[in-house]
C-alpha cells in the first residue's frame, strides 16, 4: 500500500473483492462515498472457488442489468439429486419451470462485480495482505499492511471464511473443525456439444447436480457437477471435523485428491465427459455449521461484517446458497453505513441496524429456518444408511429374477440388511426434515 497513486484516508475501506465486498463498495461508490477495496489475490476474483450455481433475484437487487451484463455461462434449468453406493445409482430428475439460478465461474462473477465498483468510482488495490484492522479507543479507524497504515471511517470486513482479522479482534473464535469443509473442484474441458448432447440439454440450458453416498468414503459431505459454457465443474465437499477424525482413526484409507480422482472415473458418471481433460484444479474451505459459524457481533464502532466472515452460508444437502447471501449482505452493509453517516457518523449504534437489518432479511431467516440441516451434515447415517437403502430397495425392485416384491417388501428387506430400524429412522429424518 506504499504506492503514491492511493490516498491514506478513506471514508470506507473494504477489505476483500468478493461477493459481499464488491456489491457494499459498489453501492457505497454509487452513494458518493470515497472506497477504497484491498484484495490480497492478483485481481479481483483470482481467489475465489465456489461450485457454480448462482441465485439470480438477490444480485438483481443491486446490478439490476446483471441478466445482460454478467458473465452468466448458462441459465440451470435441470436439478438432479443422485444416491450413489456400490456401483448403484438413484437419481432424482427436476425439469425447473422457470429461471431462478445461473453457473458460471465465481472468478468470472467477482471480477465483474468488482469491476462494476471501480466503474462507480471506487478504488481497487491488489496483493496487498490486510495485517490487523485498527482500533483507538475502541474504535475501528483503519487497517495495517506491514508497516503501511490507512485510515478510514468505517472498515468493510469480507475477509472470507478464514477470518484471522476478526478473531485478532475479538468478534471471532478459532475455526472449529466441526463447523467448516473442504471443497475440491477439478473443471474438465468438455465441449459445449458434447454437454448438451450427454445431458439433454438445449443451447444455454444448464444443470446443477448434487451427489451423496459412498463417494464420500462415510464422511458427511457430498459431490456436484455443474455445466458451464463449454466445461463441467467437479467436485467434492467433505466435512474437515469428521474427515479428521476418520483419518486419524484409519478408517479412512484415500487422500482427498484420490477420492475425487475415483468420482471422476466412476462408470455412471465419467460416460460425461470422456475424452476430456481437466483443465484447473483447486480446493477452499467453507462454512459448514451454519449459524454457529456466525461471529458475536456483526458490527462494532466503525465496522461491519459481511459474507463468509459473517458466516452466511446455507448448504441444505439439495442446493447451495452462498454468493446471493453473500451480496445481499453487502447491500445490507452499505444501506446501514449511508444512514450512519446521515445520522451522526458510523457509530456502534448506528451500525447495530446493519445487524438488525440482517436478521429481519431472507438470508438470516433462511439460516434460522434451516438450521436443522447442520445435524443432518454430522451424521453420518444420512451419508452411508440413505444412500445403502434407497439403492438396495430400487436394486430389488428392479434387479429381481422372478419374484416382485411389493415397494414396502423392497423398503423393508433394505432396510434390515443395513442393520436399521425403520422407526428409528423415520423419527431421525422427521426431526431433521422439520426443521429444514
Amino acid at each position: 500500500m506504499s504506492n503514491s497513486n492511493v490516498p491514506s484516508k478513506f471514508d470506507v475501506v473494504v477489505v476483500g473483492a468478493g461477493p459481499a465486498g464488491s456489491s457494499a463498495a459498489y453501492l457505497l461508490a454509487k452513494a458518493g462515498f470515497k472506497v477504497l477495496i484491498v484484495e490480497r489475490g492478483r485481481g479481483a476474483g483470482t481467489k475465489e472457488l465456489y461450485g457454480g450455481k448462482i441465485y439470480a433475484p438477490p444480485l438483481r437487487e443491486v446490478w439490476p442489468n446483471l441478466d445482460k451484463e454478467a458473465p452468466i455461462h448458462r441459465w440451470v434449468t435441470t436439478e438432479r439429486l443422485s444416491f450413489v453406493w456400490k456401483g448403484r445409482v438413484t437419481t432424482l430428475d427436476f425439469k425447473l419451470g422457470r429461471r431462478v439460478a445461473f453457473t458460471t465461474y465465481l472468478t468470472e462473477m467477482a471480477k465483474w462485480m468488482a469491476d462494476k465498483a471501480v466503474e462507480a468510482g471506487a478504488v481497487l488495490v491488489d496483493e496487498v495482505r490486510v495485517d490487523e484492522i485498527i482500533t483507538e479507543g475502541g474504535k475501528v479507524i483503519g487497517i495495517r499492511s506491514g508497516p503501511d497504515k490507512l485510515y478510514a471511517d468505517i472498515v468493510v470486513d469480507a475477509e472470507g471464511v478464514n477470518r484471522i482479522l476478526l478473531e485478532k479482534l475479538g468478534l471471532a473464535e478459532k475455526i472449529n473443525p466441526d463447523t467448516v469443509a473442504l471443497g475440491v473442484k477439478e473443471v474438465i474441458n468438455v465441449g459445449k456439444k458434447a454437454i448438451e448432447e450427454r445431458l439433454l440439454l438445449t443451447e444455454n440450458e444448464g444443470m446443477a447436480w448434487l451427489l451423496m453416498g459412498d463417494i464420500t468414503q462415510g464422511i458427511p459431505g457430498g459431490g456436484f457437477i455443474y455445466t458451464m459454457k463449454d466445461t463441467i465443474a467437479l467436485g467434492l465437499v467433505l466435512h474437515i471435523g469428521k474427515a479428521y477424525e476418520a483419518a486419524k482413526s484409519g478408517a479412512l484409507k484415500d487422500t482427498v485428491p484420490m477420492m475425487l480422482e475415483k468420482l471422476r472415473v466412476h462408470p455412471y458418471f465419467s460416460r460425461i465427459w470422456r475424452d476430456a481433460d481437466v483443465l484447473e484444479y483447486g480446493a477452499h474451505m467453507t462454512i459448514e455449521g451454519g449459524l454457529r459459524y456466525m461471529p458475536k457481533k456483526l458490527y462494532m464502532n466503525g465496522l461491519v461484517v459481511v459474507g463468509d466472515a459473517a458466516g452466511l452460508l446455507l448448504n441444505t444437502g439439495y442446493t447451495i446458497r452462498g454468493v446471493d447471501f453473500a451480496v445481499y449482505s453487502g447491500k445490507l452493509a452499505a444501506e446501514a453505513i449511508i444512514k450512519a453517516f446521515e445520522n451522526g457518523g458510523p457509530t456502534e449504534e448506528n451500525l447495530s441496524l446493519y445487524e438488525h437489518m440482517l436478521k429481519q432479511s431472507f438470508v438470516y431467516k433462511e439460516l434460522v429456518k434451516h438450521s436443522g440441516i447442520v445435524k443432518m451434515m454430522e451424521d453420518p447415517t444420512f451419508f452411508t444408511k440413505l444412500p445403502a437403502i434407497v439403492n438396495g430397495m430400487m436394486g430389488k425392485l428392479f434387479e429381481a429374477d422372478y419374484e416382485e416384491p411389493t415397494v414396502l417388501e423392497a423398503l423393508l428387506e433394505s432396510f434390515r440388511e443395513e442393520e436399521m430400524s425403520l422407526t428409528r429412522f423415520l423419527l431421525k429424518m422427521f426431526s431433521v426434515v422439520s426443521r429444514l
